[in-house]
């Protein structure tokens, strides 16, 4: 079994050696004496869980800049599913390295994702070491020919599933209740129970989204998946930014995650109006995600966790809305539990998905208090090493391959756009 020692590195207000053996951490204390396979020198460096990042769209590095200043919808409808339409595996292949490549570099061990070609998405991700969720991708636009079509293939998808890695699962991803047509939900919905498998959707994210639910159907989105039947522990709800007090309570008497993208909600100026607490204490469990790099433009979860709190301050006009330590919870444990890995924070026994971050940067200097330097005045640059899995994915900022992701992504990027 391979071991990892890390030596006196801080974990919170503390300095300790945390042994890794395997994939786990196996070992915490003031001073541990042991022949590792790998001993990794702590000085000035701090030990903080991986991010958990539970909402992404990986190959979507190839759309970065894309389609800038638009509104969700018209952003969608003439930029984003036209081009869409033009990749192939070795565009997605790519654009998901380079999804793993700036995941790794800031410090995301775990990505929930949604992209076309999730097996292609599935081998870039393990070949580079990270965890995943892959979801199958459903659009139908309420054609039955196409929904017919997509359980074909939805179901091929789960058997092979069956002998994927542990680094990996599966999901079943239906977009929107604007793109998928009700039978077709339902449908998702128990395959996903029967299989005990996550569904990810994108609910309420606009207020187009949410006046024409009411309009086409009588009810917000979230009571039209209420009454559908849809909503459930297994549910990942992303954006969710459009809820009425009902809509709040479903959320949190049937169990399901719900993941905050401010960045992607900000930038497409889809809302900003996110009820973190009042979710919160609905009994919804939180998470974070940066969306894809078409509306967020970066996957560094440290700026999605800055936009977070401030914007929780801003529109609640309260500095106390969403303390350090809390933010620090949603934007790791929680989508760790949302993805049912056992991983998020520094204890013995937890999965080894780590990141060391570097405190020789003027970020730290001072250190009154690590998490508001971290969160406030750093960024994913002052990470420094990753592990998951209790496998080394960077040290001192150097992963490798990662010059030929770069060449390749680029020429991917310019045959997508090419007519």
């Amino acid at each position: 079994m391979n071991s990892i020692l890390i030596q006196q590195v801080r974990i919170d207000d503390k300095f300790s050696d945390v042994l890794i053996e395997g994939n786990k951490i196996s070992m915490i204390f003031d001073s541990i004496v042991v022949d590792a396979d790998k001993i990794i020198d702590g000085k000035n460096k701090a030990l903080i869980p991986g991010f958990a990042n539970a909402h992404a769209h990986s190959a979507m590095t190839l759309f970065k800049g894309l389609g800038e200043d638009i509104p969700l919808m018209k952003w969608l409808h003439d930029y984003i599913w036209p081009y869409e339409a033009k990749l192939d595996e070795e565009m997605v292949y790519w654009g998901a390295k380079m999804a793993c490549l700036e995941m790794i570099r800031t410090g995301t061990t775990v990505c929930n994702d949604m992209y076309w070609y999730p097996q292609v998405c599935k081998r870039a991700m393990e070949e580079m070491g990270l965890r995943s969720v892959q979801a199958y991708v459903w659009i139908d636009f309420f054609d039955k020919g196409r929904a017919a079509n997509h359980k074909i293939n939805l179901e091929k998808m789960y058997r092979e599933s069956l002998g994927w890695s542990d680094l990996t699962q599966f999901s079943v991803g239906p977009h929107a209740i604007y793109s998928v047509s009700s039978d077709s939900l339902q449908w998702i919905s128990a395959f996903a129970q029967e299989h005990e498998v996550m569904l990810h959707i994108h609910l309420a994210e606009s207020q187009t989204e949410y006046e024409d639910s009411i309009k086409n159907w009588g009810v917000t989105p979230t009571k039209y998946l209420h009454n559908l039947g849809i909503l459930g522990p297994n549910v990942v709800a992303a954006h969710s930014v459009w809820l009425s007090p009902e809509d709040i309570q479903i959320l949190g008497d049937h169990g399901v995650c719900v993941v905050h993208n401010p960045n992607s909600n900000l930038k497409l100026a889809s809302g900003y109006k996110f009820k973190y607490d009042e979710l919160r204490d609905a009994g919804v469990r939180v998470c974070l995600g940066t969306d894809g790099c078409a509306s967020s433009n970066n996957l560094d979860m440290l700026e999605a966790m800055k936009h977070a709190a401030f914007l929780q301050k801003a529109w609640r006009r309260d500095p106390a809305a969403m303390p350090l330590q809390e933010l620090m919870t949603v934007a790791s444990f929680n989508g760790y539990q949302a993805m049912n890995v056992h991983a998020g924070k520094i204890e013995v026994g937890m999965l080894a998905d780590l990141i060391l971050i570097d405190l020789q940067q003027s970020a730290f200097v001072p250190c009154h208090n690590f998490y508001a330097n971290l969160i406030y005045a750093a960024n994913g640059s002052a990470v420094d090493t990753v592990l998951c899995n209790g496998r080394i994915l960077m040290e001192e900022k150097r992963v490798e391959g990662e010059a030929q992701i770069f060449e390749m992504t680029a020429k991917m990027a310019q045959k997508l756009i090419t007519p």
